[in-house]
């Protein structure tokens, strides 16, 4: 059997964890029917997962890890998953932000995305607590300058919260907190550990959920950006309720049960990158 050429590793890995999460487990010969690959290109792509400590290998197939609610991913281990998923919500959620407004860029991989999205949205202010978000706005000026012409013009204006380093390359803490409690911000966008009902927004690191506090508590605003895997996953302390966000965008693979609970409990709007807002 030759190997799908139209999947990329990271999409048929993304495919993958979603089937092992939904289903509780699988079994390498239904992986290769679904993604008509062969059982050797299987058989990597749930290798290269257990090392990131997304799956556990068992005879003939992969089950999900038991994650603490203390667990934190680092950036790399998620900057590989819902790829697809989200650039479509970094593109949805760059509409939301008008030339020259005060934003804030929470961090996380989906925020990693949206600040790619919005290099383009002139004279913004941006205020991160994410090294990486910082890096990309710093290196497209960089870049912009190699030429000796200076800044190019409308460049946003990034400010860096400061403060201690989490696993995910985000900054929290004391001064990052002292930081974002003196500003106040048009739109916050804000990736999410996980996202339900009951516990509302959640991040497994105690000091990332208090600047996140301060971070909604600092904007007008409020806008979620979050992939269709983080609804029903529930952090070890929560930050925010689902009544507390202005919109929410998410993509496609968020189930239909899942859309009309948010929609019951969500005083905001329900935006679905690639579809119709609701």
């Amino acid at each position: 059997m030759s190997d799908n050429q139209n999947l990329l590793a990271e999409q048929r890995r993304a495919l993958i964890l979603d089937e092992v999460r939904r289903r509780g487990g699988v079994r390498v010969n239904e992986l290769t029917r679904k993604l008509n690959v062969s059982d050797m290109t299987v058989r990597r792509d749930l290798d290269a997962l257990a090392r990131l400590g997304m799956v556990e290998k068992v005879h003939g197939g992969a089950v999900p890890v038991a994650e603490a609610s203390t667990y934190e991913p680092g950036f790399e281990a998620k900057s590989g998953l819902e790829l697809s998923a989200k650039e479509d919500i970094a593109k949805a959620a760059a509409a939301m932000a008008a030339p020259g407004t005060a934003i804030a860029l929470a961090g996380g991989t989906t925020a990693f995305a949206l600040a790619q999205q919005l290099l383009d949205v002139p004279d913004l202010t941006v205020v991160t607590n994410s090294v990486r978000v910082a890096d990309v706005f710093y290196n497209a000026q960089r870049s912009a300058a190699g030429g000796g012409a200076g800044p190019r013009p409308g460049a946003a204006t990034v400010v860096l919260t400061g403060g201690v380093r989490t696993p995910s390359d985000t900054l929290v803490g004391p001064v990052a907190d002292a930081a974002v409690r003196s500003l106040h911000f048009d739109v916050l966008f804000l990736g999410v550990h996980g996202i339900s009902v009951e516990a509302g927004l959640s991040t497994p690191n105690l000091a990332e959920a208090e600047t996140n506090r301060h971070f909604v508590r600092s904007a007008r605003r409020v806008v979620v950006v979050a992939d269709h895997t983080k609804w029903g996953t529930v952090g070890l302390s929560s930050f925010a309720s689902l009544d507390e966000v202005d919109a929410l965008v998410t993509d496609p693979g968020l189930p239909g049960d899942a859309r009309a609970e948010i929609l019951e409990h969500l005083p905001g709007e329900l935006v679905v990158a690639g579809e119709a807002a609701m």
